[in-house]
């Protein structure tokens, strides 16, 4: 007895140097991701007029819109990756590389192509004052000629996630930030370019990144290649990539629309308003990639055990799930705390001006919830993709969205106006989380007792 509790307490202790291992690379990688956000919002919050900074919040939102759109190729990359790594597959590694890549350039190039349409169509959903609108249009017509490497920086870290490797997508998160700075700080303030300075940074940092993380893959991935010819050839293959990420594109779909409305809803608000949920989703944002390092690795580790056949075991599922919600919600309880205690000082980070604070105050309540609430559902979705459940992840969003985010919206509006918002986003995020625990025993834990 003795003996068997000794080997339960060195596996939990496996299980939890596993998570770490995975998640906190994904965590400094994460916080890389919206410091671009950051440093682009505080490089406009302290210019002359408000409408660069709502700019880059409207330039911004029509871009998160477009490329989560295509999320897939990282999302699903990654637990299709896992699952073949568990199953040490190089074949199928290869193809789920080789494929989604040139998928991911395809998918660029059309954006690049269709970028009039695509400009006229977001200004004419987003409205903004005529100053914010030329601001953002253009910060458009530049950012988007980055399309091609967004999309396949999507693929490649989604593949190097699902190789167990959280260390390349870190390595490139943090080069990329840091050419944004440079590239972004001297083209405002060196060059006077103030919106359009901060879209060419955007445009050099995704390029020279995405041939970092090619040099990378080249070099430590060279038993790939011999596969890479036949891997072409399968494209048959991608029929379950395909369905599992039509899914998860209409997931991802409603998800932008909720955030989509809600940054232009608050724009009907007035500018200072809109200026101040810019800067609190920010506060959001980072907190979600602090506990998406969690998120990703659960992807990595759920795929891997699913892929692996003596693996897909209920209970070692469960307990691999215990303990990623543990340090995800722990994660997020520290947020809150961090939010609630210094929320002043960290708002000053990305704006000098004081009635910008004052009228933030009053939201500081719904910043902290927000991030106890978010990271419960941030975990489950890292988990689902992980295990390629797709279907539930599309229908509880479909449920959360129509069902709860909008009616209490508009329920609740007439009598709270701009809190209704941030009543709604809550409500919402909660309906995922429920929702997708609810779905758990059929779709995971059921499965994974008949070795799916």
């Amino acid at each position: 007895m003795q003996q068997a509790l000794i080997g339960l307490s060195g596996t939990v202790k496996a299980m939890h140097r596993e998570i770490l291992a995975l998640a906190l690379p994904n965590i400094l990688t994460n916080l890389a991701v919206p410091l671009l956000g950051i440093v682009d919002t505080a490089l406009m919050g302290r210019l002359d007029a408000v409408s660069y900074l709502g700019a880059i919040a409207i330039g911004s939102m029509i871009f998160n819109f477009i490329y989560w759109l295509f999320g897939f190729l990282r999302m699903g990359t990654t637990g299709f990756t896992a699952q073949a790594h568990g199953r040490q597959d190089e074949v199928a590694l290869t193809g789920y590389l080789v494929r989604p890549l040139l998928l991911a350039a395809g998918i660029g190039m059309a954006l690049i192509a269709l970028q009039v349409p695509l400009a006229g169509l977001s200004f004419w959903v987003v409205e903004a004052s005529p100053a914010v609108e030329q601001f953002a249009r253009a910060y458009f017509i530049i950012r988007i000629w980055a399309a091609p490497a967004t999309l396949m920086l999507y693929v490649l870290n989604g593949w190097f996630l699902g190789r167990q490797n959280a260390r390349y997508p870190m390595y490139l998160a943090f080069f990329g930030n840091s050419v944004n700075i440079l590239v972004s700080g001297f083209c405002v303030w060196g060059l006077g370019l103030k919106t359009a300075g901060v879209a060419w940074g955007t445009l050099c940092a995704q390029y020279l990144t995405l041939f970092l993380a090619l040099g990378l893959l080249t070099w430590r991935y060279r038993g790939l290649w011999p596969h890479v010819k036949g891997s072409l050839r399968h494209w048959q293959d991608m029929g379950h990539f395909f369905r599992v990420n039509r899914d998860i594109f209409v997931r991802t779909l409603c998800l932008l629309l909720t955030f989509g409305f809600f940054t232009a809803e608050s724009a009907r608000y007035g500018e200072t308003l809109l200026a101040v949920n810019t800067i609190l989703l920010q506060f959001l944002s980072v907190m979600a990639y602090g506990v998406d390092g969690f998120a990703f690795a659960a992807e990595s580790l759920v795929g891997k055990v699913w892929g692996a056949e003596k693996g897909t075991q209920p209970h070692e599922l469960k307990a691999l799930i215990r303990r990623l919600f543990l340090w995800g919600e722990g994660l997020g309880l520290l947020f809150a705390g961090v939010y609630g205690l210094c929320f002043t000082p960290l708002f000053y980070l990305f704006t000098d001006k004081p009635h910008l604070l004052l009228a933030a105050l009053p939201f500081v309540p719904w910043v902290v919830l927000g991030s106890l609430i978010n990271s419960f559902c941030f975990i489950w979705d890292g988990i689902y993709l992980g295990a390629t459940a797709s279907r539930p992840m599309r229908n509880t969003m479909l449920l959360s969205v129509f069902g709860v985010f909008f009616p209490v919206y508009y329920l609740v509006q007439p009598f709270w106006g701009i809190h209704a918002l941030w009543l709604a986003m809550m409500a919402f995020m909660a309906s995922r989380g429920l929702s997708l625990t609810w779905t758990a025993r059929r779709y995971l834990f059921y499965s994974a007792g008949q070795g799916a």
